[in-house]
């Protein structure tokens, strides 16, 4: 995974800061205020791989149209402007677009998902051969959605970590702080660890299951529209394919052979390949939920905590990153997503306009 090199130069005059959190909010906000100029530290509990953390098991879609047919018009609206930061960031991620498919019993899940997400076309069967052709006479149409994209979380993490020290960016894992113990300004983008400050934040469970065969391949996310079973298929390299979609209220990591079951068997749904794949891993993750289920930037003082992003993290957050960095460099407000004012606007004597980012 490539990124655009490391240019930024230190700026004396803007503030230094420290995030906590290095999933993939906390390490886009990190590389958007290192970009400006501002010292930046990056904290994590966890070690540098980040295995058991949310973006450890995300499925890393990049699919704001898709997302609409369940997320707030912030979230569409964030989601797209993330779609030109990543490809500006990452130029070598895949935007094969999202492919949607279902079995004739559930046509018409499939027409009310076609009349409430925006940015598609319909294909016939043909047209589906030619975009996958392993699902070559399985379904007799869908929705392609050509402007999405998917990341794969365990490269592109990574990746970007690498970018934030080329920028000078001290990361220390496996270092547990509590923000308010640290000087200066904090961004705290802990997630589910952030519910002793944030009281209405609840973490919602995302399973997924990790396969292998070599007698498919897909050049992008699949997703079935079923009333009981909703999956997407994301493929991976080396004949992998991640399954996922299940949204469960409950802060117990651990998969459930329902779930498990139910996953496996509608990705069986999809192409019967998938019946004799090999199980590579099984995991999940908690993903950090307000009751409107909507991101938020939430400001106190000199911490100012981002959270919320629910099961849209790689989604959003490098426009949720751009927003805070032009707040906090420029005092431009992003009045939507940053819902409380701090006493001063971060670096600066005087309140921040309103702006969208």
């Amino acid at each position: 995974m490539v990124a655009r090199p490391a240019h930024a130069e230190r700026n004396p005059s803007l503030p230094s800061v420290s995030v906590v959190g290095a999933g993939v909010i906390g390490s886009w906000c990190a590389l958007a205020l290192a970009e400006a100029g501002c010292a930046v530290t990056l904290y994590d509990r966890g070690p540098g791989e980040l295995v058991g953390a949310t973006s450890y098991w995300a499925g890393g879609m990049l699919a704001p149209d898709c997302e609409a047919e369940v997320s707030e018009p912030l979230v569409t609206r964030l989601g797209r402007r993330s779609l030109t930061l990543w490809r500006e960031a990452f130029p070598d991620i895949a935007f094969n677009g999202s492919l949607i498919v279902a079995h004739p019993r559930d046509r018409a899940d499939f027409e009310r998902f076609a009349r409430v997400t925006p940015g598609h076309e319909r294909v016939d069967a043909r047209r589906i051969a030619e975009l996958e052709p392993a699902l070559e006479g399985r379904f007799r149409d869908g929705l392609f959605y050509p402007a999405e994209g998917h990341v794969e979380p365990r490269r592109v993490i990574p990746a970007m970590h690498r970018r934030l020290r080329a920028l000078g960016v001290e990361l220390r894992f496996g270092v547990a702080v509590n923000p308010e113990a640290l000087e200066g300004l904090v961004l705290d983008c802990r997630g589910v660890w952030a519910k002793d400050a944030l009281p209405d934040l609840r973490g919602v469970r995302g399973e997924v299951v990790t396969i292998e065969t070599p007698e498919i391949s897909f050049s992008r996310p699949v997703r079935l529209l079923h009333p009981r079973w909703p999956i997407y298929v994301i493929p991976r390299p080396g004949g992998r394919f991640v399954i996922g979609a299940s949204t469960v209220e409950n802060e117990d990591e651990r998969v459930t052979v329902r779930s498990a079951l139910e996953l496996m068997s509608a990705a069986f749904a999809i192409h019967p390949a998938f019946g004799e794949a090999r199980i590579v891993e099984m995991g999940a993750g908690l993903r950090p939920a307000f009751p409107d289920h909507a991101p938020r930037v939430q400001a106190e003082g000199r911490i100012i905590r981002v959270n919320g992003l629910y099961r849209h993290g790689f989604l959003i957050s490098p426009a949720i990153a751009w927003a805070v960095r032009a707040w906090i460099v420029e005092g431009v407000r992003d009045d939507e997503l940053i819902r409380e004012k701090p006493l001063h606007a971060p670096g600066r004597s005087a309140a921040p306009a309103s702006q969208e980012a």
